[in-house]
């Protein structure tokens, strides 16, 4: 299998076309088109050394092929993963704009032995998980509720300790997060951690705030901000009551709420916005997602969304 270069190929699966779509109608950076250009490109090489040369004599048949060749030439599965999603965006597009009447993706599906990075919890484990702290202790709903928070929104230890009350919207659809480098995203919050929360924010943390005045959104018995290690304490606690055997940590809920959205269907830019996935040493931007498609995609593809 090789790569298409531009050319008769580009044209016959309209990839100047949804080249287009990605830079101006969904604004995605540079680098992340490229990346897009590459896997799809890929996928009309592999389809073209089997005879079919237009997207809409593609069949599910051809996609699976297409998969067990990616894994035939040595990609690591996080690569195999977002070459899925990228074929994905690509039929989806042509849907979209009237080019097929039909998604061969549908049902397109990662083989489960791909699918899992090595620090990564199964949805069964992360529900005994979330359901494992206990409900006759006095902070039972702050720590429901940083659990349900960091599953459901993917965000660093550092960014939960860090939250301020205000960062929630009054309906607690959305939750301000400030990443590296200080910067701002929107992140949705499924149902379970609105609940959570609610709980907590009207019921416990009033309480726990009262002596100091603090701000912070999760705050320690004494009514100062929770600490990383605090957290840290709160999900190995977790995860020991749960019986889980693997070593868990704040960010496998971070790996395990990517996964799942990705194994979903997910669109894998979405999912980069959702986690903030800048890295500060680089020069990379990722997109910039509408607020409200941002939660409707969470809501669709979230197991606790």
């Amino acid at each position: 299998m090789t790569d298409v270069p531009s050319g008769t190929a580009d044209a016959d699966f309209l990839v100047e076309a949804f080249v287009d779509h990605l830079a101006l109608e969904r604004g995605l950076s540079e680098r992340t088109i490229d990346g897009y250009l590459r896997d799809v490109r890929r996928l009309a090489s592999h389809l073209a050394e089997r005879g079919v040369h237009a997207p809409e004599r593609v069949e599910p048949g051809h996609l699976r092929e297409f998969v067990f060749a990616l894994k035939d030439r040595g990609l690591r599965a996080s690569s195999i993963r977002r070459s899925i999603s990228a074929v994905r965006t690509y039929f989806r597009f042509l849907v979209e704009e009237r080019h097929l009447e039909q998604d061969p993706t549908d049902r397109m599906e990662t083989p489960r032995t791909w699918r899992r990075l090595p620090d990564t919890l199964s949805v069964a484990e992360v529900i005994r998980l979330l359901d494992a702290p206990d409900p006759d202790k006095p902070l039972y709903w702050r720590d429901r509720a940083i659990l349900e928070v960091l599953y459901s929104s993917g965000m660093r230890v550092s960014e939960l300790t860090g939250l301020r009350l205000d960062a929630l919207d009054g309906s607690l659809e959305t939750c301000t997060v400030f990443g590296k480098g200080s910067k701002e995203r929107i992140v949705p919050l499924g149902r379970a951690a609105r609940t959570a929360l609610e709980r907590y924010v009207r019921s416990l943390r009033p309480g726990l705030a009262h002596r100091t005045g603090s701000r912070s959104l999760f705050l320690n018995r004494r009514g100062t901000p929770l600490s990383r290690v605090s957290v840290w304490s709160i999900v190995k606690d977790a995860a020991r009551r749960a019986g889980l055997t693997k070593e868990v940590s704040p960010h496998t809920l971070r790996h395990s709420c990517a996964t799942h959205l990705l194994e979903g269907g997910a669109d894998l830019a979405v999912v980069q916005e959702l986690l903030g996935h800048a890295d500060i040493s680089t020069t990379q931007v990722y997109t910039h997602v509408d607020r409200r498609y941002l939660v409707d995609v969470h809501r669709s593809h979230h197991p606790r969304g």
